[in-house]
C-alpha cells in the first residue's frame, strides 16, 4: 500500500506541461457543479440521457459512432467498449419487460463482428484464481500449475495473463504479514520464471508500481479527468454516481471494483489482458507527447478497462493508472523476492545452479536465513549500483544469483548508483563515542543539493540528484566546467559533491532556498543569476574502474590529486582529519562550519583498520571496553513483550558491526555520521508528513491548527498518524499553509485509504511535503497508529509537545522519518530513562541524608 510519491522532476527541454488535476480533486469539483439529489437518485449510477431510444436505434447509433472513430466505412468494426447505454438497458430490464431480449437481434446482417449481449460473469481466469501463491516457497511447486497455465495462455495468445498478477496482488493485499507478502511474491515470480520468463520483467515493474527507472524522465501524465471519463464510459457511470462511489470508498481502484461488479452484461467479450500488454500500455501512455496525446492516452486507458475480466482486475488496473497500487511491494521487498525466487527456480534451458526445496526444508532455521541473506545481499548490492530492473532481471534469468551479477549488472557510467547515507547522531559527544579508536575526517555539511557527476571518455556529462533524477539541463554551468576540472590522465569518472549557491566574487555561501530559485529547465548559461560551486567529497569510479571497495582515505586522495580546483566554482569540501582524542579541535571545526552557514558536519571513517592494526571487519578492537558495552546496549536489537499489562524491553546482545571505510551504496551506516547544529542531546528531530488539519480556535479560526502529522511505514508504504502540531508556526506560515491547502483545491482530498488514523479531521491534505519537527519525548498512545506492533501490539507511538521547525524542501515524502526509526528512538529513550533511574537513588539518598543532618 505505497504512499503517494512526489512527482518526478522531468528533465526535458520542452516547456512544462499543464499540471494534471488529481482524481480526488476532480470528484470534489463535480460536487460543486451539480445540485444535490435525493438518496434514491444517488444510488442510480446509470446514465439516463438515452432512455427515449429503442434498443435497435441505440445499437445502430453505437455502431455508427464506433465506425466513425475507427475511420471505417463498414458498419462491422470492433466496438470501442462504450457500455454506458447497455448498462442502462440492463438496468431498465429488471422490471420484467422484454427490453432485454431485443438487442441480440439488432444487427442481423452478416458482419466481421456483431454486437451481442455478453454476460460479464464467468469470464475470469479460473485457472489463475486457484494458484496458492500464499504457500511457503518450500512447499509450493510451480511445476504443478505451469503446464495448465501455459496451455491456457496459448489459447489466449501465448503470454502470461494479467489475472495471474492480479491473483498475487489480492493475496498480498489480504495480509499484513511481511513473511506472507514475500512468500506470495516469491511464488509468483517462480511461476513466471518457469512458465513465461518473458513476462517476468513487466511483472516486476508492475508489482513495484513503476514502469521505468527513476533517472528516465517518464511520467504517465494522467489527470483525474482521464480516469473518471474512462470509468464513466466503460462502466456506464454518470458523474453523480461516480462521486457517490468515490465518497463511499475513497479509492479509485475500489470505485472500479464496485462498478465492475454491477456490470452484468457487456457488448463484447473482453480480450484477456496480459502482463506484457498492460506494461506496454503504460509505456505508450508515458511516451505520448504533443498534439492529440491526451486523446491517445484516453483511448489506451479505456481499452485497458474494457478488457478487464472481473472486478479485481479492474481494481488493480485503475490503481496502477493512478500510481497507488497499495500492495506493499516496495523496492526492498521485491529485491528479496527476486533473490529467493532465483535461488530455487530457473527458466527452461538455463544452466546456473539452484537449490531444491527438499534440500532447503532440511536446513535449520538459522542456516536457511543465512542462505537467504547471502542471496539477498547480492541482489540488493547489484540494484544499488545499477538501479534498473531492465538490466537486473535479464541478468538473473541468464546467470541467477551469483557474484558475477555484481560485475554484469554493476556500476556503469550514466546510470546513477544509489548514494551512501549517513546516520544521525544527537551531538558531538555521541559521535566521538561511536568512533572511539578510529581515524576519521570531519567535513562541512553544506546547505545545498547533493549531485552525482558522470563523465565518459568522449566527454559526455550526466548529473543526477540524490533521488537519482537526471538534472543535467539544470546545471549547464557545471557541465561546461568538467573539461577544466578533469586533470591529465583522467578519461572517465563518477564523483560526488554538493552543489551550493555562492557569491563567486567573495566565496560567501548562500542558503538552499537561494539555490531553489534557479530555473530547472531550459537553462541558458548566460541567463544564470544564481551562481553555484560544486564541493566534491568522493570519487566512486575512475578510468573504467570502480573504486567502491577502496578505503575513503584512498578515494579522497585520488579525487584531490587528479582533479583541478577552480576557486568558488569547483573545490573540495573543507575537512579536518582527527581522532576521538581531538575533541577540542573537532568542536572548533563544528563551530566554524555553523558560522559559515553550513548545516553541521559529516564525519567519515578513513580506514578499514584500527590504528593498532587488526582489520575491523574481522574483529572489533572495542569489544571488551566499557564504551563498547554501552554502544552494544544502545545498538542491540530490541523487542517489546507484554507482561502483566506492563511493557518490557528485551534485548538481544550482538557484537557491534565493523565500521568500514568503503563506499556502500544505498546503506545508512555508522561509517558516516552527521552532526547538525539543530540536534540536541535532549531531543532528536523527526521529518514528518502533514496529512490533515482542523480549523483553529479564536484568532486561528481562519487557519489550519492543529495539523495532523504522520510517519511513513517503509514496508507497506502507508502513512501512520503520530501527532497533532500547533506550535512553532508563524502567522505568515499559517497564511501560506491555508492558501496551499485551500478547501476545494487539488491539495485537499477525500479520506485517503493509505492513511492509518482512527479519527476524522475536518480536511485531508494531499501528502506532498516534509516538515522537520522537534519534540520533548515519545509516548505510547491508544490514539495514534505510528509504529504500532513494533513496541506494543495495541498501542502506537506519539510525540509530546511537538514543535514545527521548518519545511524540508530537500526531501520528498519517501524520505520522511519511518515508523522503524520512531520505534528506535523510543527504545533509546527507554534505555536513557533506565540509566537515569539507576543513578538516581544514590544521589537522592545523599541529598536526603544531608538534609536530615
Amino acid at each position: 500500500m505505497p504512499s503517494p510519491a512526489k512527482k518526478r522532476k522531468v528533465n526535458e527541454s520542452e516547456a512544462p506541461q499543464q499540471r494534471m488535476r488529481s482524481i480526488e480533486s476532480f470528484f470534489q469539483g463535480q460536487a460543486t457543479k451539480r445540485a444535490k439529489k435525493t438518496e434514491e437518485s444517488q444510488e442510480n449510477i446509470t446514465s439516463d440521457n438515452q432512455d427515449a431510444l429503442s434498443d435497435e436505434a441505440l445499437a445502430r447509433k453505437l455502431q455508427a459512432e464506433w465506425d466513425k472513430e475507427d475511420g471505417s466505412s463498414s458498419s462491422a468494426t470492433k466496438p470501442s467498449g462504450n457500455t454506458a447505454q447497455l448498462d442502462e438497458l440492463n438496468s431498465t430490464s429488471n422490471d420484467g419487460s422484454s427490453k432485454d431480449t431485443t438487442l441480440k437481434q439488432v444487427i442481423s446482417s452478416p458482419k466481421k463482428e456483431t454486437l451481442s449481449l455478453q454476460s460479464s460473469t464467468g469470464t475470469e481466469d479460473a485457472i489463475s484464481l486457484t494458484v496458492p501463491f500464499d504457500q511457503s516457497p518450500l512447499t509450493f511447486e510451480p511445476s504443478k500449475y505451469v503446464d495448465e497455465l501455459r496451455a491456457y495462455w496459448a489459447s489466449e495468445g501465448g503470454d502470461a495473463s494479467y489475472a495471474l498478477l492480479t491473483r498475487a496482488f489480492v493475496l498480498v493485499n489480504s495480509t499484513q504479514s511481511r513473511i506472507k507478502i514475500v512468500d506470495t511474491l516469491v511464488n509468483l515470480l517462480r511461476v513466471l520464471i518457469e512458465g513465461d520468463p518473458s513476462s517476468l520483467l513487466p511483472a516486476v515493474w508492475l508489482a513495484t508500481n513503476s514502469f521505468a527507472p527513476p533517472y528516465v524522465p517518464l511520467e504517465l501524465g494522467l489527470g483525474g479527468s482521464a480516469i473518471s471519463k474512462a470509468l464513466k464510459k466503460v462502466f456506464g457511470l454518470n458523474s453523480q454516481g461516480l462521486k457517490t462511489l468515490y465518497d463511499k470508498h475513497g479509492d479509485a481502484g475500489d470505485v472500479a471494483f464496485e462498478a465492475k461488479k454491477r456490470q452484468t452484461f457487456t457488448l463484447r467479450k473482453p480480450k484477456p489482458l496480459t502482463i506484457k500488454g498492460v506494461y506496454q500500455s503504460l509505456v505508450k501512455i508515458a511516451k505520448s507527447k504533443g498534439t492529440g496525446s491526451q486523446e491517445t492516452k484516453q483511448r489506451i486507458v479505456e481499452k485497458l478497462l474494457q478488457d478487464t475480466r472481473g472486478a479485481e482486475e479492474s481494481r488493480y488496473i485503475v490503481r496502477t493508472l493512478v500510481q497507488h497500487l497499495r500492495i506493499g511491494a516496495v523496492k526492498t521487498t521485491m529485491l528479496i523476492a527476486l533473490a529467493r525466487a532465483f535461488l530455487i527456480s530457473r527458466p527452461v534451458g538455463a544452466e546456473f545452479s539452484i537449490r531444491s526445496t527438499t534440500e532447503l526444508s532440511r536446513l535449520k532455521k538459522e542456516e536457511l536465513a543465512a542462505l537467504y541473506s547471502g542471496a539477498e545481499e547480492i541482489v540488493k548490492a547489484s540494484y544499488a549500483r545499477h538501479p534498473n530492473y531492465d538490466d537486473l532481471v535479464p541478468c538473473l534469468l541468464e546467470i541467477g544469483v551469483t557474484e558475477e551479477l555484481l560485475i554484469r549488472c554493476g556500476l556503469c557510467l550514466h546510470i546513477p548508483l544509489r548514494p551512501m547515507l549517513g546516520s544521525i547522531t544527537r551531538d558531538l559527544a555521541d559521535m566521538l563515542t561511536k568512533l572511539q579508536g578510529r581515524d576519521f575526517s570531519c567535513e562541512y555539511k553544506y546547505d545545498g543539493q547533493r549531485a552525482q557527476v558522470h563523465c565518459d571518455a568522449q566527454g559526455k556529462v550526466s548529473i543526477f540528484s540524490r533521488h537519482l533524477e537526471l538534472m543535467t539541463d539544470k546545471y549547464p554551468d557545471l557541465v561546461s566546467l568538467v573539461p577544466e576540472i578533469r586533470g591529465e590522465g583522467v578519461s572517465s569518472f563518477i564523483l560526488e559533491g554538493e552543489v551550493v549557491a555562492v557569491d563567486q566574487e567573495t566565496g560567501e555561501l548562500k542558503t538552499f532556498q537561494v539555490l531553489t530559485n534557479r530555473a530547472k529547465k531550459n537553462v541558458e548559461i548566460g541567463a544564470i543569476k544564481v551562481k553555484v560551486c560544486l564541493f566534491a567529497f568522493d570519487l566512486m569510479y575512475l578510468n573504467g574502474q570502480p573504486l567502491l571497495d577502496r578505503p575513503f582515505r584512498e578515494r579522497r586522495e585520488l579525487l584531490r590529486s587528479l582533479f583541478v580546483e577552480i576557486p568558488n566554482r569547483f573545490t573540495w569540501v573543507k575537512s579536518l582529519d582527527a581522532t576521538s582524542a581531538d575533541s577540542d579541535a573537532v568542536l572548533e571545526f563544528f563551530k566554524s562550519a555553523t558560522d559559515a552557514k553550513c548545516e553541521g558536519i559529516m564525519v567519515k571513517v578513513l580506514d578499514n583498520a584500527s590504528p593498532s592494526g587488526p582489520a575491523l571487519d574481522s574483529a572489533d578492537p572495542m569489544q571488551d571496553t566499557d564504551e563498547a558495552k554501552a554502544l552494544k546496549a544502545e545498538s542491540s536489537n530490541s523487542r517489546e513483550s507484554k507482561n502483566g499489562g506492563s511493557t518490557e524491553i528485551k534485548e538481544t546482545r550482538s557484537r557491534r558491526k565493523a565500521l568500514l571505510s568503503t563506499y556502500e551504496p544505498d546503506k545508512r551506516l555508522d561509517s558516516w555520521l552527521k552532526v547538525k547544529k539543530d540536534y540536541s542531546t535532549a531531543s532528536d528531530t523527526l521529518d514528518l508528513i502533514p496529512i490533515a488539519g482542523w480549523h483553529g480556535q479564536g484568532r486561528k479560526a481562519k487557519w489550519w491548527s492543529p495539523v495532523l502529522m504522520a510517519v511513513r511505514d517503509p514496508e507497506s508504504g502507508s502513512l501512520q498518524a503520530v501527532t497533532k502540531c500547533m506550535s512553532g508556526f508563524t502567522d505568515k506560515f499559517y497564511q501560506s499553509m491555508k492558501e496551499k491547502y485551500a478547501e476545494g483545491s487539488d491539495n485537499v482530498i477525500a479520506r485517503p485509504s493509505y492513511v492509518e488514523y482512527f479519527g476524522e479531521p475536518e480536511v485531508w491534505f494531499e501528502p506532498q511535503e516534509v516538515w522537520e519537527m522537534a519534540f520533548a519525548d515519545i509516548t505510547l498512545s491508544p490514539t495514534y497508529t505510528a509504529a504500532i506492533g513494533l513496541v506494543s501490539d495495541e498501542r502506537g507511538l506519539s510525540l509530546r509537545f511537538p514543535r514545527f521547525l521548518r519545511v524540508r524542501e530537500d526531501k520528498t515524502i519517501d524520505e520522511a522519518s519511518t515508523s522503524d526509526y520512531l520505534a528506535s528512538l523510543y527504545r533509546k529513550q527507554v534505555e536513557r530513562s533506565k540509566t537515569e533511574e539507576q543513578d538516581k537513588p544514590a544521589n537522592e539518598e545523599d541529598t536526603l541524608g544531608w538534609q536530615e543532618d
